[in-house]
């Protein structure tokens, strides 16, 4: 059995042993426990090799196998670049049926972390006892979101290391916010393939940036679309993503957004997240909370057309003064020739929205 420094996991409350995990002898009381226990199971056993499905940030999701070695080696990785210690406190809210709840499990038993977890929620921070200090624990924006403007986010003031991954963070109210903060929040970029993160982006402290920061070992490169291709170690072969950058150095990248959300309209080529991210500006300063999305539908004249997605009634502006202010702030091609309100947003599994199936709600 690989050694581990704790004989324990605490987990919504309850501290259970070791022993009677890997002995089938704990009784789960949710699924997420369910998912817990199974993985410690298979950690521990001789399993070299973990099925899990892909998100599909690289294609179709698929069926991959991981081995032990690449877990080990990225969960060094990231213990390297945040400098994680024996002894110290993880914090588990993401369900280990992922990758990203799997990797915290890994990054303790690989560090010698001491590990607490609870079911996901919204607000996980708001079942961790008061007195547990964390010193590592991975979110989603929506969490990062909820606890940021509940009675709890005091608690992320004193937790060391934030990892934020999943969705984009491009809120400035949000930046906003985590400036304030004395923990390090981190955005992720990774993908199942790459067995969690290769990268890390600073959201605040003295180092916050708008790039990348690729991990030890890890290099990078852009193909003929300009999209990230990634090289690493631990990795069997080369990675090649559907994700548009902008490569600094051979250590710094910015996300630019999708390849396959690209609109091309009239012969230019748009990216939505660039369009949107204006937007959100926007929509900070006049503080609307609606959610938006920008996307392209088949156009006689355009080939596809540039359309505005709203989540229920704009607040904030009238449709007449957001096409306004939309002409003010972006170039002509990339203003929405059509602004769609009350649309009922479709969201993945884990929480972002699939622009396919909510633009498909609008007749072309």
């Amino acid at each position: 059995m690989n050694s581990y420094p704790f004989d324990s996991i605490t987990i919504n409350g309850r501290e259970i042993k070791l022993e009677l995990i890997l002995g089938d002898l704990a009784t789960p009381q949710s699924r997420f426990e369910a998912a817990t226990f199974l993985f410690v199971q298979k950690w521990f056993s001789s399993a070299n090799t973990f099925e899990q499905t892909t998100s599909g940030s690289t294609g179709v999701p698929k069926s991959i196998v991981i081995t032990r070695l690449q877990m080990i080696a990225s969960a060094q990785l990231t213990a390297e670049a945040l400098q994680l210690k024996a002894g110290e406190t993880s914090f588990l809210c993401l369900d280990p049926a992922y990758i990203a709840g799997k990797m915290m499990l890994v990054r303790s038993f690989v560090v010698g972390m001491k590990i607490v977890a609870v079911n996901p929620s919204a607000n996980p921070f708001h079942d961790l006892p008061r007195n547990v200090p964390v010193d590592l624990t991975a979110i989603v924006p929506m969490q990062l979101n909820e606890v940021i403007q509940s009675d709890q986010a005091y608690r992320l003031d004193s937790t060391k290391n934030i990892l934020v991954g999943g969705a984009a963070l491009n809120e400035e109210a949000m930046q906003k916010k985590l400036s304030t903060l004395s923990g390090r929040v981190y955005a992720t970029y990774g993908m199942t393939e790459t067995v969690s993160h290769i990268a890390l982006q600073a959201l605040n402290g003295p180092f916050a940036s708008e790039y990348f920061t690729v991990l030890p070992g890890i290099k990078i490169s852009a193909d003929e679309r300009g999209c990230l291709e990634i090289n690493a170690p631990h990795l069997r072969e080369k990675i090649l993503t559907n994700d548009l950058v902008e490569i600094k150095n051979p250590s710094h990248f910015k996300w630019l957004g999708r390849a396959d959300n690209i609109i091309n309209t009239g012969g230019v080529k748009v990216i939505p997240e660039k369009i949107e991210a204006e937007i959100h500006r926007l929509f900070e300063q006049h503080e609307v909370k609606n959610k938006f999305l920008i996307s392209g539908i088949p156009d006689i004249m355009l080939g596809s057309k540039i359309i505005m997605l709203i989540d229920g009634e704009l607040g904030g502006f009238t449709l007449e003064s957001l096409k306004s202010h939309l002409k003010e702030i972006l170039p002509t091609y990339e203003i929405p020739k059509e602004i769609y309100t009350n649309i009922n947003f479709v969201f993945t599994e884990n929480g972002k929205i699939n622009r396919s199936e909510t633009t498909q709600q609008i007749g072309n």
